[in-house]
């Protein structure tokens, strides 16, 4: 059964053959079959064969592709809303830390959640990230350090997966930090991590990320960990550059890393070794937001030839932030770049961050995941950040 959208008042299909860098298309209409989009164009030009499709007419809204959160951490127990507080008051992240809280707090709570209670805890946030538009999802574990734990969130995320209708890349994050119990003796926990819970994860995820800044990995140790990665065919994923210029973006292009995500303190040689390799840059402006300080200049990565997506960083500590809506604004606000870039980076740069070349685009043959706004322009995104845009959400064809 074909599906006809119809009545779209703008089309924002990422197609720069339709003009500029969206492609936008007036008085547009979709075609959709199995899943797949098959004709995109002006409504008055619908071929004869879709004109007696089954239609979804959306009387003027703004239709653009699924968003594509390309980095999150949203399986998690746990609350930390008391160390938000602490945070407003002048703690720093690392003082945090220090004194058991921020990570090893959820850690704490992660290993001692059942799996139910952890899917109880996680699915809720997913459905929500869904329902604004979220289609396609990167989760990371590293809540647990262990490998119970590890495997228990990868539980997780194929429950939830198998509930909703929407697409996660699981990304195995076991250098998140080093884990409690061998903090004296990281040489132990490094050898985890690349070993043994490597070993039990391997086969159910698509990329091995590591926390490469000063308060988690050295870049030598992160360059053994993505090693043992790729050694067992996962893509590369980095936190870099986060805290301080660690060396994290340069190591990202060193490997050919499909991501370099944070990137706050990359110089101007890290971001040119990005571009010639092909990482992407994932900005995460939600946690610059979260935390007071400076966002990421999106400007100057995006004026480097670096090819940018933007993700929410849902987590529970630095960005407790689900809807991408929310991150557009937030990025076309405080990061340099244009509202333009911010909506393309939402949709095919995130696309691009996970390595899928299917979505992120509204063009025949690409994966047919649709959004619909409650307003005539995507403009709006940033125009009325405080949600509730998000009206329809199309995702393989069907409507949710």
């Amino acid at each position: 059964m074909t599906l006809l959208v119809t009545g779209i008042g703008q089309l924002v299909t990422n197609d720069e053959s339709n003009g500029g860098l969206l492609g936008v298309v007036a008085d547009a209409a979709v075609a959709i079959e199995r899943g797949d989009i098959v004709w995109v164009g002006r409504a008055e030009r619908v071929p004869e064969r879709y004109a007696s499709s089954r239609m979804l007419d959306v009387a003027g809204a703004a239709v653009l592709p699924g968003f594509v959160d390309a980095h999150t951490h949203v399986v998690f127990a746990g609350d930390r809303s008391q160390e938000f507080a602490m945070r407003l008051e002048g703690a720093t992240y690392e003082e945090i830390l220090g004194t058991g809280g921020g990570i090893y707090s959820t850690v704490r709570a992660t290993r001692a959640a059942t799996l139910d209670e952890l899917v109880d805890a996680s699915l809720p946030r997913v459905e929500r990230m869904l329902a604004s538009g979220t289609t396609t999802i990167e989760i990371k574990t590293g809540y647990g350090l262990d490998v119970d734990t590890e495997v228990k969130m990868l539980d997780a995320i194929d429950r939830i997966c198998n509930v909703l209708a929407i697409d996660t890349l699981p990304t195995y994050l076991g250098a998140h930090v080093v884990a409690p119990e061998f903090r004296d003796d990281r040489a132990s926990y490094l050898d985890l991590v690349a070993g043994e819970m490597l070993d039990a994860v391997a086969d159910r995820v698509a990329f091995i990320d590591v926390f490469c800044d000063e308060a988690a990995f050295t870049v030598a140790e992160t360059r053994r960990v993505v090693a043992a990665g790729r050694v067992r065919g996962l893509g590369v994923r980095i936190h870099a550059d986060q805290l301080s210029s660690s060396g994290g973006s340069a190591l990202a292009a060193e490997v050919g890393a499909v991501a370099a995500d944070h990137l706050d303190h990359a110089t101007d040689e890290d971001l040119a070794a990005l571009a010639e390799a092909g990482t992407v840059a994932v900005l995460l402006p939600g946690v610059s937001y979260s935390m007071r300080e400076p966002a990421p200049d999106g400007r100057r990565i995006w004026d480097a030839g670096v090819t940018v997506a933007i993700a929410t960083d849902c987590n529970p500590g630095t960005s407790y932030i689900e809807t991408m809506p929310f991150v557009i604004s937030l990025a076309a606000i405080t990061t340099g770049m244009t509202l333009t870039e911010a909506v393309w980076s939402a949709t095919r740069g995130g696309a691009l961050a996970l390595g899928l070349h299917d979505r992120g685009v509204i063009a025949p043959g690409k994966l047919a995941d649709l959004v619909v706004l409650d307003a005539p322009s995507y403009e709006h995104l940033a125009y009325r950040p405080d949600g509730g845009l998000v009206t329809q959400v199309i995702k393989r064809g069907n409507l949710l």
